[in-house]
């Protein structure tokens, strides 16, 4: 049993690790899940400038993500419709309606050319390791020179653990990381495709939540057209719930029409004697049209899920862009000097004509050592030491081309490779204000459209349905003691909402606090119905005159009941006491009438209600005579007056 227990918890410790580092949660350095970075693996190697069947690609980023393809094939999708990866062709679906994308064989896509920008792919600086089956390799995680995770957002859930990222205006994300660098401070918020206002007074960075809403178009009174989504939400999904609210009857409208396309048009019309304000507050209330959003900056950092805010994500980005520029432009360097010794040994080689040397030769290793000898004298315009490989390459240029030597154009290759290095050592020493360059060069390559904010800040609090409902549903009470929403027939004692609570005192004095019934046996009997509002209970001074079973002697007891808890029931009288009579008025007089005794005249006595004082709903009545009490008669009540 242990040995199973311990095999379980090994396992279940593997899977939990695996969903959460190679399936849900995004990588800090490059903002991809691991299919993701397939895709965009597989895109570059196929990317020879031409459209490429999705089909085709899905196919061939199965060699790298050991899953189904049509986790592959949804994973790109919506890659390609974040717009800054990947160039789309044909029918990949729609944001706003919620349309889905066509089949992969008939839609096409190939890798967008800023996307080359935003990924490092050179080998010699980002870490490739070898795919699941040891054929291929591919990249580790990619390093990324902007904030990938904020620009296109992340949503995923793993074992214990989730990932909410909203997306961000790529324009406002490149500027931020500017002002990181120049040491200032900046501002962040989400920004959406689909348009609508946030309210992010409790946005917390990134981890707390937002408030969104749709935008109305409320020119016409009577007509609301919804001209933007909140975030999260489509066309349909936002038609579904006004349908549903309708239905509940919980807003009033004549139709609704869907003419969304490539921007949003709902048409909501109202019916007769309503207008767009008084139907605003109850579309939030009870439909899409308002959400609330919980949000957390989960990523993977160093191999570990860690929660980061949007704040941090950037600095970090900021920091991590100087060490890969850094790195290109050694790199660069490194190639430049090649490509320069190689310039030089080919002038020095054809100008000196040390390829004569080599006539006599009768070996390799003489050949060799006879072009080495041939640059001794010239070792100081070399970058460095003539090696084998050196050697073997002069051997190799064609007779044709050392006779038709351009030493012209060699000068001018040797002084383009100079100017170039120049140029990286001035960058090397001002690796900021390179950055800064990089940055402000990279948001030239959009279209102005492509960095507009589609999304508006706004500040508003959510919608409370229980203040924006209307009391309009009847609660009644029968003659067999139901009480309720869905009783036929009846009195009816209040106009109630289905988010209200209603205090109820029964005819045999227990009392309790409820929400409001559909269909519940109170009493045959029933003293007093209300709202169960502390403001409305406290005024009410409940007068209760009661009498001891055994003794039959009568007490009155007059008190307020200040709180409850809800569905427990209470006695307003103490344990096992007989009511008489309860009543809600301030004043009022009633008569007890005796059991009869001999040589007793006297059988009955009139008595003032409030002649008595208030106690606390938990005290002991005060004894009103120290005779059995047969019964009671109350000062009839006011025709008007009714149970509540």
């Amino acid at each position: 049993m242990a040995y199973v227990k311990n095999l379980f918890d090994k396992n279940f410790i593997e899977y939990a690790s695996y969903v959460i580092r190679d399936r849900a949660i995004p990588d800090l350095e490059d903002g991809l899940k691991p299919v993701q970075r397939r895709i965009m693996h597989t895109l570059f190697e196929m990317d020879d400038g031409r459209f490429q069947k999705v089909a085709n690609v899905v196919g061939r980023v199965m060699k790298y993500h050991p899953h189904g393809d049509a986790s592959i094939g949804g994973a790109l999708v919506v890659l390609a419709n974040k717009g800054i990866f990947i160039e789309k062709q044909g029918n990949f679906g729609n944001m706003f309606t919620g349309d889905g994308a066509s089949a992969p064989r008939y839609i096409e896509c190939r890798v967008h050319p800023l996307a080359k920008d935003f990924l490092v792919t050179n080998p010699h600086v980002t870490h490739f390791v070898p795919n699941y089956d040891g054929r291929s390799t591919e990249p580790e995680v990619y390093r990324a020179k902007i904030p990938v995770a904020l620009i296109i957002g992340a949503e995923g859930i793993a074992v214990g653990m989730s990932t909410k990222i909203l997306p961000y205006n790529i324009k406002e994300v490149i500027e931020a990381e500017i002002k990181t660098l120049q040491g200032q401070n900046f501002e962040l918020y989400p920004d959406v495709p689909t348009g609508g206002l946030i309210d992010v007074s409790n946005y917390n960075d990134g981890n707390g939540k937002i408030i969104t809403r749709a935008k109305f178009d409320m020119n016409d009174e009577k007509k609301i057209v919804i001209t933007e989504l909140p975030v999260d939400t489509t066309s349909k999904e936002l038609c579904d719930s006004i349908d549903a609210a309708y239905k509940a009857g919980k807003i009033k409208i004549s139709s609704v029409d869907d003419f969304t396309t490539d921007h949003t048009e709902i048409e909501i019309k109202l019916p007769r004697g309503v207008y767009a304000k008084d139907v605003e507050s109850a579309l939030y209330a009870y439909t899409d049209c308002e959400k609330s959003i919980s949000c957390q900056m989960l990523v993977i950092k160093d191999g570990m899920p860690v929660a980061m805010t949007a704040t941090e994500i950037i600095k970090y980005y900021a920091k991590k862009l100087t060490g890969i520029l850094k790195d290109e432009l050694e790199y660069e360097r490194g190639q430049l000097m090649e490509e320069l010794h190689a310039r030089t040994l080919e002038r020095i080689f054809v100008e000196e004509r040390i390829y004569k040397t080599i006539e006599q030769m009768k070996t390799e290793e003489a050949v060799y050592k006879a072009v080495k000898d041939g640059f001794k004298p010239f070792a100081s315009e070399l970058v460095r030491d003539v090696t084998d490989d050196d050697v073997k390459k002069l051997l190799q240029i064609p007779i044709r081309r050392i006779s038709l030597f351009d030493i012209n154009k060699n000068k001018e290759q040797v002084s383009a490779i100079n100017a170039r290095l120049k140029e990286i050592s001035r960058k090397l020493k001002r690796l900021t204000d390179y950055a800064i360059e990089y940055l402000g060069g990279m948001l030239k390559k959009f279209k102005p459209e492509e960095l507009q904010r589609h999304t508006s800040i706004a500040s508003f609090t959510a919608v409370d349905v229980k203040q924006v409902v209307k009391r309009e549903t009847p609660l009644r009470y029968d003659e067999k003691g139901y009480l309720g929403i869905n009783v036929n027939g009846g009195k009816e004692i209040l106009r109630v909402t289905p988010y209200d609570r209603i205090f109820i005192l029964r005819h045999s004095g227990i009392y309790s606090v409820c929400d409001v019934p559909q269909k519940l046996f109170v009493d045959t009997g029933m003293w007093y119905c209300n709202f169960a509002d502390k403001e409305i209970i406290n005024k009410v001074l409940f007068t209760v005159v009661y009498r001891e079973p055994k003794t039959k002697f009568a007490f009155i007891k007059r008190c307020r009941i200040p709180s409850w808890i809800m569905n427990r029931d209470y006695l307003i009288t103490p344990d096992g006491m007989e009511v008489l009579h309860i009543d809600m008025r301030e004043k009022f007089t009633f008569t007890l009438h005796y059991a009869q005794k001999p040589r007793v005249k006297v059988s009955e006595e009139n008595f003032k209600a409030h002649s008595y004082e208030e106690k606390g709903h938990k005290a002991l009545g005060i004894k009103l005579s120290s005779r059995e009490v047969e019964s009671i008669v109350v000062e009839p009540t006011d025709k008007n007056d009714t149970l509540v």
